[in-house]
């Protein structure tokens, strides 16, 4: 595998799938400044990524087979696509604490 094909495989489903690079130009006083704004969106980014994880991680542990019976979420690469199906499968087959997980991961995820 050549040096551009993993970096496109890692743009398209490794740690930066969900970003986007963005070139903009700022007096050189305020680069750090910049900077640090962007370091910041990415742990709040991944910080929201992880919450979503820990909810559908929950969800499984405790409905498991009943909501998740012929789905392979495995298939999914992005989590918020894991969070929208695992929440419309909490909210269709669940009970009232299902459906109210479920639409909280609908939320979370957009």
């Amino acid at each position: 595998m050549s040096v551009q094909d993993r970096v496109q495989r890692y743009r398209r489903s490794g740690g930066a799938s969900d970003l986007v690079r963005v070139e903009v130009l700022v007096p050189a006083a305020n680069r750090a400044e910049i900077l640090a704004h962007a370091a910041q969106f990415r742990r709040d980014h991944r910080k929201r990524k992880e919450q979503l994880q820990k909810r559908i991680d929950q969800a499984i542990e405790r409905y498991g087979v009943r909501i998740i019976d012929n789905v392979d979420l495995s298939r999914l690469s992005n989590v918020s696509e894991k969070a929208r199906v695992v929440g419309k499968a909490l909210m269709e087959r669940g009970d009232a604490r299902a459906f109210v997980l479920g639409r909280q991961l609908l939320a979370a995820a957009g």
